[in-house]
């Protein structure tokens, strides 16, 4: 099992690590290689998520006859410990995917958009974890929670390369608690408000988020070479360019992959994406306007239900979901569901989600794909 360059600590305010650390394996590993199995292929393995998609493969006992980690030529040659073996990292090249089934890829739109056609020309299914292809027609974008149905029978031993692409997290995230509702009530219109950990800009963010707590505590000058201002004790829009309409990226893409994902062009989604200095998982306030009338409580019975989901609830202790409740964990927490009171009839709900950015966010939603593909 490996795990993150930089997982989650108790506070993060010790060492920093630059190298890769992966978890002491457990005392019994449940293996997963099969010779039925089919042929893996991680495309940046090094990076934060990369190595999350090692731990799911392992805590899900994925099965694989033979597993190839792949990144940059930088990368190529390091050694990863992996369910008691030691795999070299390769470098990606278009040679990289002869005989591969299932691709799982999460090293940037660029790549994926260069190596990614051509691991579908060779006949892997590619799970891409970039925003490259998710707004491209015929390109399902998947939770697989929310609407398996769109990979369309895509499955490994077809004999033909597909593409299926992983929803942006935040996306993820709020459509795994707003979904069951919508399924019951309709959602019409939501109002999306993100507080994004440093994750999801990558591991090196999430050591600069570390490095720059520590420079403000000691009185030093601060390095951002991720952010190019002040993160720690600090929030700010976030950093995706803003576009002609003054919307930002990562918000335009809750609102286009979210009308994609539910098949439904004419519900409107608005939202503001904010960066917030915590480590890897991000927390969404999510207010949602429906057709039919839904009451908090049924609400909760619904959500109580869902898969993926857990709800706490708890008004009289004051105990809601926080993003270091939910880190490192498979499920989405739901909390703060109330009657939205600026509208009549029960026909608006607020709640409040966190969800682990690098995990459900990212890799384990990818490896789920890929576990319908078998």
């Amino acid at each position: 099992m490996a795990s993150l360059s930089h997982p989650l600590k108790p506070h993060f305010l010790s060492t920093p690590k630059h190298k890769l650390q992966p978890k002491k394996l457990p005392t019994k590993v449940r293996m997963s290689f099969e010779e039925s199995g089919p042929s893996v292929a991680v495309v940046g393995v090094t990076g934060a998520v990369g190595q999350e998609f090692l731990s799911v493969l392992s805590d899900r006992d994925f099965p694989y006859r033979s597993l190839k980690l792949l990144a940059s030529k930088r990368s190529a040659g390091k050694s990863i410990s992996f369910q008691d073996r030691t795999f070299t990292v390769q470098e990606l090249t278009s040679d990289s995917f002869n005989d591969v089934d299932i691709a799982l890829f999460s090293a940037g739109g660029s790549i994926s958009k260069e190596f990614g056609p051509i691991a579908v020309e060779k006949g892997a299914i590619v799970v891409d974890n970039s925003s490259a292809f998710r707004m491209v027609d015929g390109v399902p974008l998947v939770i697989p929670e929310v609407n398996p149905e769109a990979m369309g029978g895509i499955k490994v031993g077809m004999k033909k390369g597909a593409l299926i692409a992983n929803p942006n997290c935040s996306t993820i995230i709020c459509l795994m608690a707003a979904t069951p509702l919508h399924r019951r009530a309709k959602v019409t219109r939501m109002v999306v408000s993100t507080y994004q950990a440093a994750s999801g800009a990558g591991a090196a963010a999430m050591h600069e988020l570390e490095l720059q707590t520590r420079e403000v505590l000691e009185g030093k000058p601060l390095t951002c070479n991720i952010f190019k201002q002040q993160y720690a004790f600090n929030l700010f829009s976030h950093n995706a360019p803003v576009l002609e309409n003054g919307y930002n990226e990562e918000e335009m893409k809750m609102v286009k992959e979210t009308r994609k994902i539910w098949n439904d062009a004419d519900v409107k989604v608005t939202a503001t994406c904010i960066r917030v200095p915590v480590m890897r998982a991000h927390a969404e306030s999510v207010n949602l306007q429906f057709e039919k009338p839904l009451d908090e409580d049924t609400a909760r019975e619904i959500l109580k239900n869902a898969p993926g989901v857990i709800v706490i609830d708890d008004r009289i202790s004051n105990h809601f979901p926080t993003p270091l409740e939910v880190s490192n964990k498979d499920d989405v927490a739901v909390g703060r569901i109330r009657q939205d009171l600026s509208q009549e009839g029960n026909q608006g709900l607020d709640i409040f989600v966190c969800g682990d950015q690098v995990r459900k966010g990212a890799a384990l939603n990818a490896v789920q794909i890929a576990e319908l593909l078998l």
